[in-house]
């Protein structure tokens, strides 16, 4: 078991909607990659909403969310865990990030969209009760998660979920 340490935000002050994670996957951390694993659903939902071409690079794809208004981040800073597995975060472990910072510098966000139960669970027990009535105006929905541990859903089930949400609040 190691202590791992996730990634600064993919932001911009104009964001209105943030994607929560829980913790990169070991694979997005060797890669240094939000949604590093081939499998993840992720990045393949993001780039069919915005009709664009698979082979981005990273550094588009994150110009691509940046320049649409949305945020990507994880509710963790660090944990031990071993392995990929959200079920495999020691959770006396956990450090949250910095979400009352974030959502002061960040004041056009109307939403959180939770990519998996666990990003939700996570904030709303060690985060929400912490952020004050400040940012009570956020709606917050839980989407499927793009992992590809979630064999729950088909890659076509999440990507409907996913376009019809991000659809809806973009416009």
């Amino acid at each position: 078991m190691s202590n791992i340490t996730g990634f600064p935000a993919i932001a911009n002050k104009q964001a209105e909607i943030l994607i929560l994670g829980s913790m990169p996957s070991d694979m997005s951390l060797q890669k240094q990659q939000y949604y590093g694993h081939q499998q993840n659903a992720f990045w393949p939902i993001m780039l069919r909403l915005f009709n664009k071409d698979s082979e981005l690079s990273y550094s588009k794809r994150q110009q691509l969310l940046m320049q649409n208004n949305i945020a990507v981040w994880d509710v963790l800073q660090s944990c031990y865990r071993k392995g990929s597995l959200d079920a495999a975060i020691k959770m006396d472990t956990i450090k949250v990030n910095e979400f009352q910072d974030f959502f002061s510098h960040h004041t056009k966000l109307r939403i959180v969209c939770f990519n998996g139960a666990k990003a939700e669970a996570l904030y709303n027990k060690h985060v929400l009760a912490h952020i004050g009535d400040a940012f009570e105006s956020l709606d917050y929905i839980r989407l499927p998660s793009t992992s590809p541990a979630y064999a729950a859903m088909s890659l076509q089930q999440k990507m409907a979920i996913w376009t019809n949400c991000l659809k809806d609040y973009r416009l």
